[in-house]
């Protein structure tokens, strides 16, 4: 048995192998063989099998040419770190190109017409309804409700819908299902509604203050920091409630620790309409004097500010599928227009709303799609065309329309992963089907329709973890965790030039290097550091000219006829607050002086007289 388990290559144990090759190491021929025939049982193995096509690994590695080689760091230490996480960074992205083609198997498209005369836009609903499938047809609903106009509001995974009217009635439900989490009767003005992190939570802007409340329908929580609310927003990966409201105060919540973080005066009156950029959780906001205005945690004043309109902003939004390149808004003036957030040089695109109706509201959705409602119809518009440059005004091709009387229509929502726009209006909510408007793939990860309520809990736990720092909200996020640019400075010998940066500076060297140190009242240092040693053998005479000379030199510059000039305009000025400390410091110099005459005997001690003394006889 053993015999034939030899001659079969098999595995033999650690202690009993034995050298097979004597050869010289220093031959390459040798080393080859050497190499090959080190192990019997691989070499036994290829002979028959081969690894199957699918797990060969496809994607290149990384050429040594295109890694940096980061040469201006000097620490060899992290210059080594740096190149091997810049290498794994660049094979995690190939291999994830590479396996998009085998997840991402659902193909996203829209509407196309047969002939040249056809046209997308005259195609109702009721058409697009028999066309889609069964399921997809479920996305086309009315519902008619009393308390409007409504405002609607999806959850990140486009599962759960929550409606508030203006004057109270507020609900959450599974839209898809149909089954109602809550539903409320608040008796009082609600403006605005959002969800929490998920649909467990959600916020209504009412009449005085900011609610929160469970989907069961109780109230956790009044905050009575947001007064008159108008407008909210939840950044999900900051954990951030974000409102504004008729004071023109934008307020940020912590909603994980309850602080209320900061609040900025926007000086720009009572606000209405607020967005926010999901690239990089900048709050938009549009004002009643035709502005727009992003801002930050960590700047009190608008980072970007640009007139847009000719009169107070409607409505703004930003189009997820470029990664926030693109803003629509649109103002009371009835013209929509379309801006590139990268220059701000000028709209992109701009046109007049179809319809009569002041109140116009914009929605981009997850592939691009930019709805428009105005007066009595909805309008949706197919890209490229709206995000490419045109100087004319003129309305770009339409990709579907239509029409709903019940006016006016205060809300549009983009559900996500899925072909539906949904409408707030006076009567209620309605569900219209645009085809090739969402997402057919999605990431189980970051949302997920289909979660269960474990994988719920698991997904709030890892949110609270990987939660990100309000400090860290910018308008360009790519720019952290960068590497700063070497310097081009270089010494004589050619070596990058090392200075001591700006922060690490002595106090004195700061205000030298921002300009505010008179260089001409500085003694000179020389003579300072070298006078003792210099006038060990010298005399009095010698030390006290030395002296003389350096007070002269001291005080240098002290005469000229600028500053002679503004000491005597200091002079001339008469302030209460300077003449009472005046007043003050002579009565202190008076009072030492007279201790002084007192201590040395020369002036009696005045004795403090007492309340008796009135009593006693003059003599």
């Amino acid at each position: 048995m053993d015999s034939l388990f030899a001659k079969a290559d098999a595995i033999k144990p650690l202690a009993k192998r034995r050298k097979t090759t004597h050869h010289d190491s220093s031959s390459s021929t040798a080393k080859k063989i050497k190499d090959a025939k080190a192990d019997f049982t691989a070499q036994s193995v290829t002979k028959h099998t081969s690894i199957p096509k699918s797990l060969l690994p496809t994607s290149p590695e990384p050429s040594n040419d295109s890694t940096p080689k980061y040469s201006h760091i000097a620490n060899k230490k992290l210059r080594g770190e740096l190149q091997r996480q810049t290498a794994h960074n660049a094979r995690a992205k190939a291999l994830v190109d590479e396996s998009a083609d085998m997840l991402l198997v659902e193909d996203a498209g829209k509407m196309e017409v047969e002939g040249e005369m056809d046209r997308t836009w005259r195609t109702s609903q009721d058409e697009i309804a028999k066309a889609a499938g069964q399921e997809a047809a479920k996305g086309r609903r009315e519902l008619r409700l009393d308390g409007g106009p409504y405002r609607t509001r999806y959850t990140r995974n486009g599962r759960h819908l929550a409606i508030a009217g203006r004057h109270g009635h507020v609900a959450a439900f599974d839209w898809q299902t149909g089954a109602l989490h809550t539903e409320l009767q608040l008796q009082e003005t609600c403006r605005d509604i959002t969800f929490l992190q998920d649909h467990t939570y959600f916020a209504v802007a009412q009449k005085k203050y900011v609610y929160i409340y469970d989907r069961d329908g109780v109230e956790l929580h009044c905050l009575k920091s947001h007064i008159e609310p108008t407008r909210l927003e939840f950044l999900p990966y900051h954990w951030l409630l974000a409102s504004v409201g008729n004071a023109g105060y934008l307020k940020y919540q912590d909603t994980s620790t309850g602080q209320l973080l900061v609040e900025h005066r926007t000086k720009l009156g009572s606000c209405t309409t607020m967005t926010q950029n999901l690239h990089n959780a900048v709050i938009h906001l549009g004002h009643q004097n035709g502005c727009i205005t992003l801002w930050t945690p960590n700047l009190p004043h608008p980072a970007v500010q640009l007139l847009a309109h000719l009169g107070p902003v409607s409505s703004v939004s930003i189009d997820a599928s470029s990664g926030g390149r693109y803003m629509a808004s649109a103002g009371k003036d009835g013209t929509v227009k379309v801006w590139d957030c990268r220059n701000w040089k000028g709209s992109v695109r701009e046109w007049s709303t179809r319809g009569a109706g002041s109140e116009v509201e914009v929605e981009w959705s997850q592939r691009g799609f930019l709805g428009v409602a105005s007066g009595g119809s909805v309008n949706v518009y197919s890209p490229p065309t709206i995000q490419q440059q045109f100087n004319g005004h003129v309305q770009p091709p339409l990709y579907l329309t239509h029409p709903i009387p019940s006016r006016p229509l205060t809300s549009l929502r983009f559900t996500p992963f899925q072909d539906v726009l949904t409408i707030g209006h006076n009567a209620g909510v309605s569900s219209i089907l645009v085809p090739g408007s969402g997402e057919p793939n999605f990431d189980s990860s970051e949302a997920d329709p289909f979660e269960s309520r474990k994988a719920r809990r698991e997904r709030e736990v890892k949110g609270l973890l990987d939660k990100i720092q309000p400090e860290l909200i910018t308008l360009d996020p790519e720019f952290i965790g960068t590497l700063s640019e070497p310097s081009k400075l270089v010494t004589s010998d050619g070596k990058p030039a090392t200075e001591l940066p700006y922060a690490r500076l002595p106090r004195f060297d700061k205000l030298r290097v921002s300009g505010k140190v008179d260089t001409t009242e500085d003694g000179d240092s020389d003579d300072e550091t070298g006078g003792d040693a210099e006038g060990e053998g010298e005399g009095e005479e010698s030390r006290k000219a030395r002296k003389e000379e350096k007070e002269k030199k001291r005080m240098r510059g002290k005469n000229n006829s600028m500053k002679r000039y503004l000491r005597k305009q200091r002079k001339n000025v008469i302030d209460p607050a300077t003449v009472a400390i005046r007043t003050k410091l002579e009565k202190m110099k008076e009072e030492k002086r007279q201790a002084m005459l007192v201590k040395k005997g020369i002036v009696e001690e005045k004795k403090k007289s007492s309340a008796l003394d009135r009593f006693k006889r003059k003599t």
